[in-house]
């Protein structure tokens, strides 16, 4: 691209891009799109942008396709990248003029110039900081000002490398340029103090921009720059001066008066000065360790004394607190409980601390975070009677405590009373006996110290486990206020119900607990109903008013935990919140967590309703199918627990349906993650098998079975053992389908037995797999041992002969009495045989046989003869108590299972005898009577026993 030619081109190209009228837009965009690639396209940008005659806007969007360019182009690998040639003409323009008079472009420079510096910077772009440092000495405020923020840009950028090589190259320069970072910092600094008095706004403001970038480079130079910052006496000097310029800077605060503009930088650099401590500190807390004592005192006398009134503010506040927080909390400065444990470093800093934090430091700082920072403000009591959701939200959200007052003032007492329970837990019960007995209504000074006291004691709830009897406290003076129906009492009525829920978990006694219900009852609403329809209602009148999605989601909590306690009793109250619930799920959209929430309602919606939820399946079965489907964004947080409705849902279904057995192509994606999901995974899919073998199987077990096939090669022995189950289950339902379906599998396991699997779990597994096979589908056992003879090259016999050796020899690793008696039905089920191998084995099937007789068979104490324990003959019903679960309809479904199922059908001493007889018959008397001798005498005496009768 021809420059002189083509910057009239690209100009007109770029203007046409900043139109409003898309017919006029789109193709200049197309055609930019094309130029991206073409060389010279940057050298014409960067003309265009750095020509100050031209259009602001034209300017700014050349500045931005030439930043993406860096993006893409510049890097030596990506293709179509920019020649070396103009990316060395480039890298000398953009540093040739530091006058860009348009801020957000001149923001803009900087930001392009720092992403060229990662990829460039010091190795092909040696001269850039070189540059910059001369020009930040300039005397033209412009100039000097734009080279700062390039410099402050570059710095930062490089300081977030993190590769060892990029690493090295920062310390390197870090501590070639401090000396200078420092001085810089200290004119400006300087500057800025002497011009503060003039009430000259525009040079104060000009001076304090460069102390704010100026502060900003040293703090990525300090905080990244040094492995050992403590040995560096530039570096520990510039954090010593800290606390003194936070002084001056603070008190600047009366000089600068209302100045809006002014005012916001100041506070600023005020709070930049104290991240780079908190930086200084999280990075490096050995080096830190000289520190602490200053920035406690600082800190403590600031917030908690009259030395900052009238000039602290409260992002400040806040961030003294998080330094004090920071300090009592760092596990560096926490020795070992073995003293001789610790580092040197470490018991230093447990000494300043200890020494620091006092009686008198500890007991002024409890009360004065509860008497002055935990009372609510008339602005909060007013957001509270205006938006209550709002201030909840405000006050509970997220990561709050580490920027607003209130959360950051409960954070740094429950840390501080962890850390130093024994000194303060007499302070907190002695402010507690003050405030015994209804407070009068008109003083509201008063109630709003009960209510910050309340506040403490719930924050320190756990703390005071041994200190306080809340029963009595509850029924004594809890109770009552809860009872004062004044509106100026609300708050406290609010208070006192938080701080239930903070020690319900703690210390309460069940037997209160109506009292505790009729009284949140009569806070929801004034009714005398029955507490379960009364509290669901009450709930569900709430869910739909409250418009935050955390109140929701609290809502939501709350009736999940109702829903689940209660299980089918709520079945005549749900009608209303099954027709809300898609109206929630559809305004959630834009909203996963709220959408969990809902998750979390339906798993126990479902399991409460059980069999009814089918009439659910029109909302319910496309919210799995979007929760479960690994190619829609939402499944990342959807994901576990769609799983988990997925599950209850078939749990709980009566019968299939096609859209249920429809979303099973969720699947096969699920398969292949091998995640921290597969145990629910295998538990889903025995749940199709359970609910409808057949047709699950004819339509999806060859893609399971390939998936099968491929978790069996890389999954651990647990994972294995889980997959073979699932085998096993289908074998057990459909003993005709089962086997053809999973048909490549049971090689697998075939050679798992012949090779004596050494994990004992797994063998087990495989022994109950083939035992299947062996006793419910002959003929199939059959084409399997032929086609094994084939792969081990050896006769079918042979085969056959090695598989019973080895089921006898590892007989003692089957735990369950189901799979022990079914291996001893399976071995007996290749009797009546004249096939010497299976004659050769002849003792160890009797051995299993009689083994199996021992597991199963009772004593019947009437008669005084023996009966099969495992023997079912009729579905009976069971018994459930009041803490047990109602069975789902998959326990039934089982059970009904259990009565088709040989193991409980099959009486193995009937099983037994019969076979012996059938063989006898075979072989009469003289040729069965040798087979017998071979079985060992006390076997034969155990057999004997067991079967008489017969």
């Amino acid at each position: 691209m021809d420059l002189n030619s083509a910057s009239t081109v690209v100009l007109q190209v770029l203007t046409q891009a900043t139109s409003q009228d898309t017919a006029v837009l789109k193709p200049a965009e197309e055609q930019l799109k094309q130029w991206e690639t073409q060389p010279g396209f940057y050298s014409v940008l960067l003309n265009i942008f750095t020509n100050h005659t031209l259009d602001i806007n034209v300017r700014w969007l050349a500045v931005l396709y030439f930043k993406n360019g860096i993006d893409r182009y510049w890097r030596r690998v990506a293709p179509h990248a920019l020649s070396e040639e103009e990316k060395s003409t480039l890298r000398a323009g953009l540093i040739t003029n530091f006058n860009e008079p348009i801020n957000q472009i001149a923001t803009q420079i900087a930001v392009l110039i720092a992403k060229v510096a990662r990829l460039d910077c010091p190795r092909q772009w040696p001269e850039l900081i070189p540059t910059l440092i001369e020009s930040v000495k300039v005397q033209d405020d412009l100039r000097q000002h734009r080279a700062l923020l390039t410099f402050y840009h570059v710095t930062k950028t490089l300081a977030s490398k993190r590769l060892a090589a990029d690493r090295k190259l920062f310390y390197d320069l870090a501590s070639g340029i401090y000396n200078f970072a420092c001085s810089l910092w200290n004119h400006h600094t300087d500057t800025f103090l002497q011009q503060v008095s003039s009430g000259n706004e525009a040079a104060v403001l000009s001076s304090l921009e460069r102390t704010l970038l100026s502060l900003k480079v040293l703090r990525k130079l300090t905080v990244n720059g040094f492995v050992e910052p403590h040995k560096n006496m530039e570096v520990m000097g510039f954090l010593h001066g800290i606390f003194d310029r936070l002084k001056q800077f603070l008190e600047c605060s009366r000089s600068v008066g209302t100045n809006n503009v002014c005012r916001d930088r100041l506070e600023k650099t005020i709070i930049l000065f104290t991240k780079v401590l908190l930086d200084f500190l999280d990075q490096h807390p050995f080096s830190f360790t000289p520190l602490i004592q200053r920035s406690l005192e600082f800190s403590v006398s600031y917030v908690f004394t009259e030395v900052g009134e009238g000039i602290t503010f409260e992002r400040f506040i806040v961030q003294c607190m998080n330094l004090i927080k920071m300090i009592v909390k760092n596990y560096a400065y926490k020795p070992s409980k073995n003293f001789e444990d610790s580092s040197p470093e470490t018991l230093e800093a447990h000494k300043i601390k200890m020494a620091f934090f006092t009686y008198p430091t500890l007991t002024e700082i409890c009360r004065r975070l509860v008497s002055h920072y935990f009372l609510l403000t008339e602005e909060e009591l007013t957001m509270w009677e205006e938006d209550p959701e709002g201030f909840t939200v405000e006050e509970t959200g997220g990561d709050s405590w580490k920027y607003s007052l209130r959360p950051c003032t409960e954070v740094l007492f429950i840390d501080i009373f962890h850390e130093y329970n024994q000194t303060l837990t007499p302070v907190l019960l002695e402010m507690m006996q003050t405030l015994q007995g209804p407070t009068n209504v008109e003083d509201m000074n008063a109630l709003l110290i009960k209510d910050a006291v309340y506040n403490a004691v719930g924050l320190a709830a756990y703390e005071l486990f041994d200190s306080v009897d809340f029963d009595q406290w509850f029924k004594n003076q809890l109770l009552p206020e809860l009872q004062v129906i004044h509106n100026r009492y609300k708050p406290l009525r609010r208070r006192v119900i938080w701080l239930i829920g903070q020690w319900i978990s703690v210390k309460f006694k069940s037997d209160l607990r109506p009292m505790l219900y009729e009284a949140i009852c009569n806070l929801l609403q004034d009714q005398d109903l029955v507490y379960l329809e009364t509290m669901f209602t009450l709930l569900f009148q709430l869910l739909q008013q409250v418009t935050e999605c955390d109140t929701k989601m609290h809502v939501l909590h709350v009736l999940s935990c109702v829903i689940e306690r209660v299980n089918m009793q709520i079945r005549p109250y749900v009608g209303c919140l099954v027709q809300y619930l898609p109206l929630l799920w559809k305004q959630s959209e834009e909203h996963n967590m709220l959408r969990c929430a809902i998750l979390t309602t339906l798993i126990h919606l479902v399991q409460g309703l059980g069999a009814d939820s089918k009439n659910l399946y029109p909302f319910l079965l496309p919210v799995i199918q979007l929760s479960t489907d690994v190619s829609q964004p939402p499944h990342v947080y959807l994901l576990e627990d769609g799983l988990e409705l997925w599950l209850v849902t078939l749990e709980n279904s009566p019968c299939i349906t096609p859209e249920l057995l429809r979303i099973f192509q969720n699947m096969s994606p699920l398969l292949e993650r091998s995640s921290e999901n597969l145990r629910t995974c295998f538990k889903i899919i025995n749940g199709y098998i359970f609910l409808s073998s057949t047709e699950f199987l004819q339509t999806y077990a060859v893609g399971l079975c390939q998936s099968f096939c491929e978790l069996l090669k890389e999954i651990t022995t647990e994972g294995q053992v889980q997959v073979l189950k699932v085998v096993e289950n289908a074998l057990k339902v459909n003993p005709v389908l089962g086997p053809q379906m999973f048909q490549p599998i049971l090689p697998y396991v075939f050679r798992g037995i012949i090779e004596g699997e050494r994990y004992p779990v797994v063998m087990s597994t495989y022994l109950g797999v083939m035992g299947r096979v062996l006793l419910q589908n002959a003929s199939f056992f059959s084409s399997l041992l032929n086609e094994m003879a084939h792969k081990f090259n050896q006769e079918m016999d042979q085969l056959l002969g090695n598989m019973i050796e080895m089921w006898v020899d590892r007989m003692d690793n089957i735990t369950q009495p189901e799979r022990r008696k079914l291996s001893a039905l399976a071995l007996l089920s290749l009797l009546p045989s004249d096939n010497s191998v299976i004659q050769d084995k002849f003792c160890g099937i009797i051995n299993i046989s009689v083994e199996g007789l021992h597991d199963v068979m009772t004593e019947d104490p009437e008669t005084g003869t023996y009966k099969d324990c495992m023997l079912m003959s009729h579905l009976e019903e069971p018994k459930v108590t009041e803490d047990e679960e109602p069975p789902t309809e998959q326990d039934k479904r089982k059970k009904i299972l259990a009565l088709k199922d040989p193991v409980h059908t099959v009486s193995l001493q009937q099983f037994t005898y019969e076979k012996l007889k059938a063989q006898q018959e075979l072989l009469g008397e003289q040729a069965f009577q040798p087979l017998m001798e071979t079985v060992d005498t006390e076997i034969v005496t155990q057999l004997q026993e067991f079967l008489q009768g017969f």
